[in-house]
């Protein structure tokens, strides 16, 4: 039974009964079967089943023998992007072009008199159209009001013709440097890739504070029922961080953000001179920059070395100019910002490295340098992210969604280094793992399956695609808390079930050190506790 947790504005107490799961500073496995909470909402101590219980204390939890585990956190996501995606038209459901019609269209009707329609999670390649859709096939489902849809993965956005009309797009316009305007018969076709996705934006109508506010509770309560404790927000501008501020001020923010700021002038607006403290009890802080270098595999915007195997010529993009990068980062490093980089191609991660080479004779200490993704790396260049103790921020779903695509991309003798988990390991390289919310689904146990496997939710490819990259559950499980911690400058804060830690903490539904993968896929989260109190239970 739980009771007293009304008067405390922390608890404190026992949570007995319980088959306790976390890692050792080393990374092992350990077990417990009670765990004593101080009255500030922090790890006092572990019970084994031969301790003393505390005599009174403020509540107590009876566990029942189920498990327990560290809060996890999501080393890569975009918290309000997943707000808003519970707020919009969703596609990533949809298997068809005309499918998503049918859902375009549904929901146009349900939505009657909005100036315009906007969504998310599409995705050319789930549909098997081998090619980008066109603003043409949108018009079919809706051509009386601007619809503006974003690819899943952000990096591409799809028009109808009303929305490019509104935009002033015609034939003329140029993409800006970093962008690329899909044509057909010389005219714009509807899609627009990573910096061309403004031409649209820029006339798309911003979210007022009140839907911001509902949708930053949406994905708060979303991150909680998957176990999430905190979560690296990547990319956070200043109407994101109000919001935010706005749930610290009235009390309601659960959830612990990493803020990374979008870019060096929202970093600036947002801290100003440095990071900011942590607020709200450890549950906010702005902590350094996100930059952009390539686009995405999906939309053939990651920068390769090489051309595109399925579209000669192409080899993606340079978001970012090599003199340009190396300015921002430094213009982050000298006021003491973390710098997240992301880079997707074998080329944008050689140049990432190559920059962190260069930059850490002049900006010494611990820098903690992240390139988010590393998704596509030369071997070549893999040992090169030790050598400055360079964090990698992976996301393990990625591999499972997409080693098709991959293959189709580039082929199989130009990704010996994709997804190279094990490998980064084996090389003492930092780990962090996350979800890319709303691209993939920020529920954490599919991520530690595919960690584990290599193989997607239908056991594909059967023994795991390049399977000499897997890793074990406790590794793993330690790149989903203690790795992602330490990314976010945070490790002595929160990411370990250890004394003077806040207590952020899972019950679920099995013992995942038992299960097989495919059962870890399948956990329930039944209860979530962030800083000794419940937050989340499974109703």
């Amino acid at each position: 039974m739980l009771s007293g947790l009304a008067a405390p504005a922390f608890a404190s107490g026992l949570v007995d009964d319980v088959n306790g799961i976390a890692l050792d500073d080393k990374g092992k496995l350990l077990s417990f079967n009670g765990l004593v909470i101080s009255d500030d909402g922090k790890v006092e101590k572990l019970l084994q089943p031969k301790d003393k219980r505390p005599e009174r204390p403020t509540f107590r939890l009876d566990g029942k023998g189920r498990t327990l585990i560290p809060g996890m956190i999501d080393g890569h996501g975009h918290v309000m992007g997943l707000g808003l995606a519970l707020l919009t038209l969703d596609l990533s459901d949809t298997r068809s072009l005309a499918e998503a019609q049918a859902k375009i269209r549904a929901y146009a009707s349900e939505n009657a008199g909005r100036k315009w329609i906007i969504g998310t999670g599409w995705n050319q390649e789930l549909w098997g159209l081998g090619r980008f859709p066109t603003a043409a096939e949108l018009d079919a489902a809706v051509a009386d009001i601007p619809v503006w849809l974003e690819r899943v993965d952000g990096h591409a956005g799809w028009a109808n013709s009303a929305a490019m009309q509104a935009a002033g797009i015609t034939a003329a316009t140029k993409a800006p440097p970093g962008g690329r305007i899909e044509s057909a018969g010389g005219k714009p076709s509807g899609v627009f890739v990573d910096a061309a996705k403004a031409l649209i934006e820029r006339v798309v109508p911003p979210p007022a504070p009140k839907d911001r506010d509902l949708a930053f509770a949406k994905a708060q309560d979303k991150l909680l029922s998957l176990g999430i404790t905190a979560i690296a927000d990547m990319g956070t501008t200043m109407d994101d961080w109000q919001t935010f501020r706005r749930s610290g001020d009235r009390g309601v923010l659960r959830v612990r953000i990493m803020a990374y700021a979008a870019g060096i002038d929202q970093m600036v607006a947002i801290a100003g001179p440095e990071p900011t403290p942590w607020l709200y009890d450890d549950r906010l802080r702005l902590t350094g920059v996100k930059l952009y270098l390539d686009g995405a595999l999906g939309s053939r915007g990651a920068w390769l070395k090489a051309d595109y195997s399925d579209a000669p010529g192409q080899r993606g993009l340079p978001l970012t100019g090599s003199t340009q990068l190396r300015n921002q980062m430094s213009r982050a490093a000298m006021d003491n910002f973390q710098v997240a980089i992301h880079a997707i191609g074998d080329q944008a991660n050689a140049e990432v490295l190559d920059a962190i080479e260069e930059l850490s004779g002049t900006y010494r200490g611990d820098r903690r340098w992240r390139i988010e993704h590393a998704q596509i790396v030369d071997p070549v260049d893999l040992p090169r992210f030790a050598t400055h103790g360079t964090i990698a921020s992976m996301q393990p779903v990625h591999e499972a969604s997409d080693w098709r695509m991959a293959l189709a991309r580039m082929g199989e003798a130009r990704l010996q280094g994709a997804y190279a988990w094990r490998t980064m390991l084996d090389n003492k390289v930092p780990l962090a793992f996350g979800s890319d919310v709303p691209v993939e689904s920020a529920n954490p146990f599919p991520g530690l399956a595919v960690a584990m496997t290599r193989e997607d939710a239908k056991g594909e490819p059967f023994g795991g695609w390049m399977p000499q990259q897997r890793i074990r559950l406790e590794e793993a499980l330690a790149a989903f808390t203690r790795g992602a911690a330490y990314a976010g400058f945070a490790e002595q804060r929160f990411g370990a079930l250890a004394p003077g830690q806040q207590a952020d903490f899972l019950l679920i539904d099995r013992d995942i050190t038992l299960a097989r993968p495919t059962e870890i896929r399948e956990t329930q989260v039944l209860e979530t506790w962030v800083g000794g109190q419940r937050a989340y239970v499974r109703r």
